[in-house]
């Protein structure tokens, strides 16, 4: 007997491993607490991967494979996965073990180490969900200090023929459409409605529960939103290029606490636990654009983000662990303020943006990056508890996207290998792009003073303390002219609000 062991994240029903059933073939899966509590997750994050794994586990079984799934209360269950690969090899009288690819870190070198330690036949297999090998963008930039993404995005699109003229040319006659991609909100169009399937998830709720799984935010077992499986995926798709990514392209970056969806697709997800290819949703929004359905600029957009940025944080992963966890360029060690968990500031952008999160599981990127992030990379919060709170709270946050998004990208604690400079902004970006600052308790204008946003003070004081290791960054030429402008009394008071912010976050 073969055991195939499938991930929670690997619900890949396009996989060579299922093409046809094999009697001597057992797939296992299996719900552990050793996964559910690495870090604290969001509840709908346990849901939602608990429920798809459990229609996966019933799609492989209706199409005649054999499947042994170890649910979290099952009384077999050992709650870690050597254990519970112990207890099925034996209980199947094993001869031959496989798995599919970790994507994270930890549980790659746990499955290497345990197969290691097998009397028995083994190895690992590709997940068949990436276009790039782990290691493809490694070498792409082999020795090289800095990496360019925009270097390593040109060679995907020429390499697949993604948005490409039949001259060899990019579509349009230019690669990015960035300039035309910055436009805030204001209410017209609207978001359109949310017509995902809802699914009552209440009984595994209350099992993942009495499991003794920790969790926070809002669960919405009742009315859970998030997809079960590639068909219902594929409808979200359909939904999101109708509906949405004729807009997506200008107002990708807007932000509003009136909506929280605006035009983005919440296909991450689905993509990140390997039921929706990449490969699908990228040819069907350039299908959108040849069709004339949507603008360059939209779908040019929105296939950045998945055959360009998805791809290269995958590869800057894995070639910066083990250790890209623990780096920490400028020091910071601030816990995390107790309005993290509750959402419970006054200020109104920093409120919208985590109260969405818990709600939803879900914010989208410029919330993620220019709200949350700015604010804990200004004030000096710990990168790596910051990183270990974007993983639970998203539902799409799987270590391999997220831990180069979070040190890497908002940040900046790897030094610069990711980023060029730190994706900071005083309030007046905020203000830009959003509507939050419209009835915040803060003023936006006012650099000083209890009322003054405390963004303000926090952003000049953050380049100015340091100076030392930014002030040479050509990017960052302009920021370092207005400080030097600055006289010594408005440069002290800025200090002064600065020191006091960061001493007493939590009352913020």
């Amino acid at each position: 007997m073969k055991l195939r062991l499938i991930l929670g994240d690997q619900l890949n029903p396009q996989h060579s491993w299922f093409s046809r059933p094999h009697d001597d073939v057992v797939y296992v899966m299996m719900e552990v607490r050793q996964e559910t509590d690495y870090v604290l997750h969001h509840a709908q994050k346990i849901i939602a991967i608990f429920a798809a794994m459990r229609e996966f586990a019933r799609h492989l079984g209706a199409a005649g494979h054999r499947v042994h799934y170890l649910a979290i209360d099952d009384p077999d269950n050992r709650q870690t996965v050597p254990g519970n690969l112990d207890f099925l090899l034996a209980h199947h009288g094993a001869c031959e073990f496989a798995w599919q690819a970790p994507d994270e870190w930890r549980l790659d070198q746990q499955l290497a180490a345990y197969a290691a330690a097998l009397p028995m036949p083994s190895g690992m297999e590709d997940t068949e969900h990436f276009y790039t090998a782990r290691d493809e963008a490694a070498q792409l930039f082999s020795g090289r200090e800095h990496w360019l993404m925009e270097q390593f995005y040109r060679r995907m699109r020429t390499r697949h023929g993604v948005l490409m003229s039949d001259t060899g040319k990019p579509a349009g006659g230019q690669w990015n459409f960035d300039h035309d991609n910055r436009e805030a909100w204001n209410g017209i169009p609207w978001e359109p409605a949310d017509l995902r399937g809802r699914h009552d998830h209440s009984a595994l709720w209350q099992t993942i529960q009495a499991s003794g799984a920790n969790s926070f935010g809002e669960p919405n077992a009742a009315q859970f939103g998030w997809p079960l499986n590639q068909q219902e995926a594929l409808q979200q798709l359909e939904r999101f290029v109708e509906q949405a990514l004729p807009h997506f392209g200008r107002f990708q970056d807007a932000m509003s606490a009136k909506a929280w969806r605006l035009f983005h697709s919440l296909l991450s997800f689905a993509m990140n636990v390997k039921m929706l290819s990449p490969r699908t949703v990228v040819e069907r929004v350039e299908a959108a654009y040849r069709d004339g359905a949507v603008p360059l600029a939209s779908a040019e957009g929105y296939i950045r983000q998945i055959l360009g940025w998805r791809e290269y944080v995958r590869g800057v992963y894995w070639h910066r662990m083990p250790g890209y966890d623990k780096l920490n360029a400028f020091d910071h060690h601030a816990p995390l303020p107790p309005w993290f968990w509750d959402g419970q500031t006054r200020m109104r952008c920093v409120a919208a943006a985590i109260g969405q999160s818990l709600q939803h599981a879900h914010s989208h990127h410029i919330n993620r990056l220019m709200v949350i992030g700015n604010f804990a990379l200004l004030a000096g919060l710990s990168p790596q508890e910051l990183h270990h709170w974007y993983l639970g709270i998203y539902i799409d946050a799987f270590e391999w996207v997220e831990l180069p998004n979070t040190l890497g990208m908002s940040q900046f604690a790897d030094g610069g290998l990711l980023a060029t400079k730190p994706y900071v902004s005083s309030a007046a970006y905020i203000d830009r792009m959003s509507d939050y600052c419209k009835g915040c308790h803060y003023d936006k204008k006012a650099r000083v003073g209890q009322r003054a946003c405390p963004y303000n003070a926090l952003y000049w004081d953050f380049f100015d303390r340091n100076r030392d290791r930014l002030a040479g960054n050509q990017r960052l030429g302009v920021v370092y002219q207005q400080l030097r402008r600055m006289d010594d009394g408005a440069l002290t008071a800025l200090r002064e609000r600065a020191a006091d912010l960061r001493h007493r976050l939590a009352e913020l």
